[in-house]
């Protein structure tokens, strides 16, 4: 792979990540105010219980009246527009012709609409406005989605290529036994530098996170504008593993953590570090490990993107988490859209898709060693290859009850306030 894969798009594009997380739920949908315990369930009302899904507690999503599977063995829709829902620059637009040219025959046509957060995505959805086929969640609001009779359960038989992706996908513990949803990719979360600003080997400080408050980095730190990821960024520093604690003593020294970053370096808080650490605008940022990987296509020309350095920890024990694909209950062309989740979960189309996106398909031919010989992820930073184990092992940033996320919301409203 050489040169940019994804063209000319102005430095200003607003991309998947472009976003800030929020706490408004689905209509419909009511769900435990756990006061800080890690009950993932309650009920709301005989005979019906309601879940957040986690790794201690799989969940196998019930099929709601009127998102049962289609058949099996049907033709794709004709003379159609298949109608995708996704994050601004998420997918290859290439990849898009590439799925028209394959079904000429059926004379299909793509039409790519986007959103720029989750709250935005759901809103339009609630409306009924537009019957999208396909839409890119994050797994955290699967449940949302699926209990307030927003998706289509899947028919297996026609996403064979299922079996191309890592097998923990086969049966999340947020969709148990995939019946909503296949993944799209995966990321972590962790600290990128450029070794030419910062004079020292991040990865070898004992608690390498110190980083984002040394005040010799004042005015050059960036921080995720995401207020799960910055949360958990300073539970991760003080020792902390659960990134969706509603200990109200840990949150509390989370926050005076991220209130005395604020005051020590004067960080610069958005989603843009694949642009502001290549311009040097930032020298050292929290960063999305897909981001970093399109941060090459950002340096000024003749400036070298060998300079940048990614930090995860080698034990996997950080932040890991992934995107999805669902088809949409309003949607019109039903075989047609699982044909479309089939093809992006072929090996040769998600690696085109990387290409563009920078975010990592969980492809199983897919090796750390291969994205850096062929060119799709540098090797200064094969550090932000996501592997199997990571996903399995790692830490998740799961949906939060309402009440433990409105006291994040807090802690986040604070930093932001004093950053």
């Amino acid at each position: 792979m050489t040169g940019d894969p994804r063209k000319a798009f102005g430095p200003a594009r607003l991309t998947r990540r472009t976003f800030l997380l929020g706490s408004a739920a689905v209509s419909g949908a009511v769900f435990l105010d756990a006061c800080g315990s890690r009950e993932r369930s309650t009920s709301t009302g005989p005979g019906r219980q309601l879940q957040l899904a986690s790794p201690e507690h799989p969940v196998a999503w019930p099929v709601p009246k009127g998102s049962e599977p289609i058949p099996a063995g049907m033709q794709p829709e004709r003379n159609a527009t298949l109608k995708l829902f996704n994050w601004s620059e998420y997918i290859n637009k290439d990849v898009v012709k590439d799925f028209e040219k394959q079904n000429k025959r059926y004379n299909v046509k793509v039409e790519v609409s986007t959103f720029n957060t989750m709250e935005e995505a759901l809103a339009k959805l609630r409306s009924g406005k537009v019957a999208f086929d396909v839409f890119f969640p994050t797994y955290d609001r699967l449940g949302k989605l699926v209990q307030a009779g927003f998706l289509r359960a899947l028919t297996h038989s026609y996403v064979p290529n299922i079996h191309r992706v890592w097998p923990t996908f086969s049966n999340p513990f947020y969709d148990q036994g995939w019946r909503f949803s296949v993944p799209y990719t995966v990321y972590k979360t962790k600290i990128a530098w450029r070794v030419d600003n910062v004079p020292e080997d991040v990865a070898k400080r004992p608690n390498p996170y110190d980083v984002l408050w040394d005040p010799r980095y004042k005015g050059r730190v960036g921080i995720l504008d995401d207020y799960r990821e910055a949360i958990s960024m300073a539970l991760l520093r003080n020792g902390g593993t659960d990134l969706n604690t509603g200990d109200q003593a840990q949150l509390e020294k989370a926050r005076d953590e991220l209130l005395r970053l604020a005051t020590m370096v004067n960080p610069r808080v958005n989603n843009q570090n694949y642009i502001d650490l290549p311009e040097g605008r930032t020298w050292v940022n929290q960063a999305w490990s897909g981001d970093m990987v399109n941060a090459q296509y950002y340096f000024p020309k003749g400036q070298s993107a060998e300079v940048v350095r990614y930090w995860f920890s080698p034990d996997g024990k950080g932040a890991v988490n992934n995107d999805l694909m669902v088809l949409l209950r309003s949607g019109r062309n039903p075989v047609l859209g699982h044909r479309f989740l089939n093809y992006l979960l072929d090996y040769d189309v998600a690696l085109k898709n990387l290409s563009f996106t920078g975010y990592q398909p969980p492809q199983t031919r897919i090796t750390p060693e291969q994205l850096v010989t062929d060119g799709y992820i540098q090797a200064n930073l094969k550090t932000a290859v996501v592997r199997p184990e990571y996903v399995t092992n790692g830490l998740r940033e799961l949906e939060l009850s309402p009440g433990v996320d409105s006291r994040w919301q807090r802690i986040w409203q604070e930093f932001k306030a004093g950053a």
